[in-house]
């Protein structure tokens, strides 16, 4: 099994930057990848970027230039720095890890979720 708790988000004003930070614990050693999701209201949950243990991050198309992940995986931590944030950037945000189970098993953690919302 494997927690993870999210911390910052908030409200910032179009243009601002918030942090978000993820930290897992117990079973961190088998996580192969960890990122951010969104889920505005009305709308599905959808990637906003992930980083596999292996190297390499993975961005969505509209948060590549201003949003970037950081993180170690064998930590268990990951981070996401978010710069000319928009309105369209408000949802709640999870933090995902990608795991194993003792049997080999695919499974998904995810965070309790944090709200970040931007005003115009």
């Amino acid at each position: 099994q494997v927690q993870l708790v999210e911390s910052g988000g908030g409200l910032v004003q179009a243009g601002g930057s918030l942090r978000l930070s993820c930290a897992a614990s117990g079973s961190i050693f088998s996580i192969n990848a960890m990122g951010w999701y969104r889920q505005a209201p009305g709308k599905q949950r959808d990637l906003v970027a992930r980083i596999p243990r292996g190297g390499g991050t993975n961005y969505a198309d509209s948060v590549k230039g201003r949003f970037t992940i950081s993180g170690d995986n064998a930590k268990g931590m990951v981070s996401l720095q978010m710069n000319s944030l928009k309105p369209e950037d408000t949802a709640v945000y999870y933090c995902k890890a990608e795991g194993r189970t003792a049997a080999g098993k695919a499974i998904d953690y995810w965070g309790q979720g944090t709200q970040v919302t931007v005003s115009s």
